[in-house]
């Protein structure tokens, strides 16, 4: 009864709800700025090559990406659906096996693209964060440009992140909430800052910049593009899979303001690239982060170690989200029993030895196999891919069991 009146008093829409909502539903696609323009700029060329039509239609399909997929699709429809309040794959699932049998298919495919997204969260995002180091001046002096120093640093933090697993993270996870309001504050000053210098970008918004750069000649990637530019929509499964944890007016609330810093620090990054691009500076420089290089020198250590923050918290969120989402696959017997453990009394907080392990070895692997961040991104947008897919043909037969209306259904439908 306990647990019950502190979950339903979390879901209300309070000071506390707000900042668990922060900490726990949004550290996935919070940390997405550290690595999505780098992602389109390693594939298109670099900086050099990059022309102000280009990035006025990257940062029109970045914003329409955001509000397509994840403001209208998962934010407005999809956490309609809820099964008692909860939310994530499975539960829109038990919702929907009674029309078909076939849909058990999608279902297990979905849960099987989220647990790849719970082992490559922690190497892309941590990662991406540590990557950053190699700016500072008394780091390359210390260490030079040798990767493999980045990859130890790495490997560390993971290993720390997967071994404290075993003792529960509420006492931890009271720290998330402001840890993320004051990251989201700091990707809005980030961006505003460097957005000052060319305002015009904001004429973005205008969806004809994103549809003229899917075939224009300046977009070497062509449809492929949107590869990279899936990747800022990363954790929007997370909106849905938490749902049960803070509530649907939470999310409600907060994913505006989530929302408006994402999209300034993305266009801060646009505007730094348009004003270095031609700098000789960057010529001989292949791997380029944007969101590193538009920080201001004297507040580079502070961003380094906010983004390392954040990047952690991101993957504690895919984490513990595995362990729910295997519990769940158990309950539903799609999954062999296991043993689980309830480190501690809040509801929610269950790990699983044998899930924790293997999220660990093969973490650790892509560290080891891919080496860099850009190398692992295109994995990463094909998980993030396929779970949304598996999530809107679920989402479709939903919407057709419940007779919602025919625009909402095309909607669903074509939203990815």
């Amino acid at each position: 009864m306990e647990l019950i009146s502190k979950k339903s008093s979390i879901s209300k829409l309070t000071l506390g709800g707000i900042l668990v909502t922060l900490g726990v539903v949004y550290g996935d696609i919070g940390t997405s700025p550290l690595y999505v323009m780098k992602s389109v700029l390693y594939g298109n060329g670099g900086i050099q090559t990059v022309s102000e039509d280009f990035i006025l239609g990257t940062l029109s399909l970045v914003f329409w990406t955001l509000t397509i997929l994840t403001s209208i699709k998962y934010v407005f429809i999809t956490l309609r659906a809820d099964n008692n309040g909860e939310g994530g794959i499975f539960s829109l699932f038990t919702l929907v096996r009674s029309r078909s049998r076939w849909l058990i298919i999608p279902a297990m495919i979905g849960g099987s693209a989220l647990l790849a997204d719970g082992m490559l969260t922690p190497a892309v995002t941590v990662t991406s964060a540590v990557e950053g180091l190699k700016l500072l001046p008394a780091f390359h002096e210390l260490f030079g440009d040798n990767q493999g120093n980045i990859i130890a640093l790495v490997i560390f933090i993971i290993c720390i992140l997967f071994f404290i697993q075993h003792i529960g993270t509420d006492s931890i996870g009271k720290l998330f909430g402001p840890i993320m309001f004051l990251w989201f504050c700091s990707l809005a000053f980030f961006g505003v800052i460097n957005l000052a210098q060319n305002p015009s970008l904001l004429r973005a918004l205008s969806p004809h910049y994103a549809i003229n750069t899917l075939f224009s000649p300046d977009n070497k990637l062509g449809f492929f593009i949107l590869g990279s530019i899936f990747l800022c929509s990363t954790g929007a499964e997370a909106l849905y899979s938490d749902l049960g944890h803070v509530g649907r007016k939470n999310i409600y609330f907060t994913w505006p303001f989530v929302k408006i810093c994402l999209l300034l620090n993305y266009f801060g990054q646009g505007a730094w690239i348009l004003s270095s691009k031609s700098n000789p500076v960057f010529a001989l420089t292949e791997d380029i982060n944007p969101f590193y290089q538009m920080i201001p020198h004297g507040m580079l250590v502070y961003g380094i170690l906010i983004s390392t923050l954040a990047a952690i918290i991101a993957s504690q969120a895919l984490i513990s989200g595995s362990f729910t989402l295997v519990s769940e696959a158990i309950k539903l017997n799609l999954f062999p029993r296991l043993h689980t453990i309830y480190p501690s009394p809040s509801k929610g907080q269950l790990y699983i030895p044998a899930v924790n392990r293997i999220l660990w070895i093969v973490c650790i692997g892509i560290v080891f196999y891919f080496q860099s961040s850009e190398k692992m991104e295109s994995a990463y947008g094909l998980a993030i891919t396929v779970t949304m897919l598996m999530t809107t043909v679920l989402l479709y037969n939903y919407m057709l069991k419940r007779k919602h209306p025919f625009c909402l259904q095309l909607s669903c439908l074509f939203s990815l």
